[in-house]
């Protein structure tokens, strides 16, 4: 990873925090496919949350990004305020659709199936685990990571990919996972070369930028400044990895 500026906090986990900010506030079987790494990634896809405000999915289709991955809940209780708007406005755009879960120390089990009840995934619908360090209490462990994709395989017959940097670099260290290894890898790093954990061969979506650090370009049309996300292979294979994908 590159190193930050002072007093900075990476893009998901600074949203994670504040998001346990208002969350304390009352009334507040498919296994993943493989791809080779083409010259040129696709600069297709975003991810986003409730923090990136109104978005005009029209002109982030006209953008050129083909997919959009939403964060839909964070631990047992949190539901982004803006995922269902959002869905909506991304699929009338005829952008594919994916949602993430914030990943902490709560139950894990319990988080899948809040995931699963506020997400209500059919087969073209993305699903990912967003592992790293919580900034506002405790962090899931490798334990509770493997524990959750399990469950989301197990209730939806897929493995959700896993997002993450050094958090997971950190936590597996040299060895291999032959859980996590059934998810599809979405690094995070800023970088300029993506560096991947042992317990993959290759990453499948990259996290180049969060709209400041990391390669330009870093703003998309409709939404401004953004985490931009490199998918590793060719249109063909982002619709075989992702159904129905433009």
């Amino acid at each position: 990873m590159v190193p930050r500026r002072p007093g900075w906090i990476p893009g998901k986990a600074a949203h994670a925090a504040a998001d346990d900010i208002a969350m304390a506030r009352p009334n507040r079987s498919r296994r993943a496919v493989p791809h080779r790494r083409a010259a040129g990634p696709l600069n297709v896809v975003v991810d986003l949350s409730h923090h990136n405000g109104d978005v005009d999915f029209e002109a982030v289709a006209g953008d050129g990004v083909l997919g959009v991955i939403h964060k839909a809940t964070q631990g047992t209780g949190y539901a982004d305020p803006l995922f269902v708007e959002h869905r909506g406005g991304a699929l009338e755009a005829g952008l594919h659709w994916g949602a993430y879960h914030f990943g902490t120390g709560e139950d894990p089990v319990a988080q899948a199936e809040h995931f699963l009840d506020v997400v209500q995934p059919g087969p073209d619908v993305l699903l990912a685990l967003d592992l790293e360090a919580n900034l506002q209490g405790p962090s899931m462990s490798l334990d509770q990571a493997r524990a959750f994709v399990t469950h989301v395989q197990a209730e939806t017959g897929r493995w959700p990919g896993l997002y993450s940097g050094h958090y997971v670099k950190e936590l597996l260290g040299a060895q291999t996972d032959r859980v996590l290894a059934n998810c599809w890898f979405w690094l995070a790093q800023y970088g300029p070369t993506p560096v991947v954990p042992p317990t993959w061969a290759y990453w499948t979506l990259w996290q180049y930028t969060d709209g400041d650090l990391g390669p330009p370009p870093h703003e998309v049309a409709g939404i401004g400044r953004c985490d931009r996300d490199r998918f590793n292979g060719t249109q063909a294979q982002l619709a075989r990895f992702w159904p129905f994908a433009p």
